[in-house]
């Protein structure tokens, strides 16, 4: 498959372009700083400089050409203020959105976040509730799209190795974090598997193998 990935210098995309690139596929990251090439290609994966925060839709949608799937895997990044939270996790979504409809990649997953879909907590500071609302904004404008897609949530994100062991489901799932592995890895997985597109998902680390979890869902949904 030819699976491009936008924020592909992110801790996520890293790990996902070294899974598909090991298993012979063709990921396509595309980069804001071209001084992130290295680190890209070192995975497998084919570098590409593009600034979602500067082009046009059509600008990206050449890059989309012959795509399989599209992952939306960018972010602000910590340190970030609230202007770049919409600038970045709601609007470039929406370009790369744009984008794949007019390249003709149907598929298309986008990492969001738990706690999207609904208010910020009070005492919530003001950055990450602009970061819940511009994701939100950016899975309802993906939620509105003739494409095939999935939202996938994750709990809080940490460095430790994979399990390859989730709870994976339809909100709500309960507050508790994953690996940034296993995210790739149930990524890959959604990839693979026929029936998981127009869900919703949260994800944090459970007893379940990621392949079984994710069959599990697209049986659910054929039902």
């Amino acid at each position: 498959m030819r699976i491009v990935i936008a924020g592909g210098h992110g801790q996520i995309a890293l790990r996902l372009e070294r899974l598909l690139a090991a298993r012979g596929d063709d990921a396509v990251a595309l980069i804001r700083n071209p001084g992130h090439r290295q680190d890209v290609e070192h995975t497998g994966a084919q570098a590409v400089v593009c600034d979602l925060e500067q082009v046009k839709a059509d600008q990206v949608a050449g890059h989309l050409l012959g795509a399989d799937a599209v992952v939306f895997a960018a972010g602000a990044g910590p340190g970030s203020g609230v202007a770049r939270k919409f600038t970045v996790d709601r609007d470039a979504s929406v370009l790369l959105a744009d984008a794949a409809e007019q390249a003709g990649a149907r598929r298309f997953v986008q990492i969001s976040s738990m706690g999207a879909g609904r208010p910020p907590e009070p005492g919530s500071n003001e950055v990450w509730a602009a970061y819940l609302e511009a994701k939100t904004e950016a899975e309802d404008d993906l939620r509105a799209r003739d494409l095939d897609w999935t939202i996938l949530r994750p709990g809080g994100l940490t460095n430790e190795h994979g399990t390859w062991r989730v709870t994976l489901a339809e909100p709500p799932v309960p507050r508790g974090s994953v690996t940034r592995d296993d995210v790739a890895a149930v990524i890959t997985a959604l990839l693979d598997t026929p029936g998981t597109d127009h869900l919703t998902l949260e994800l944090i680390n459970g007893e379940v193998p990621i392949t079984e979890a994710v069959l599990a869902l697209a049986r659910g949904a054929r039902a």
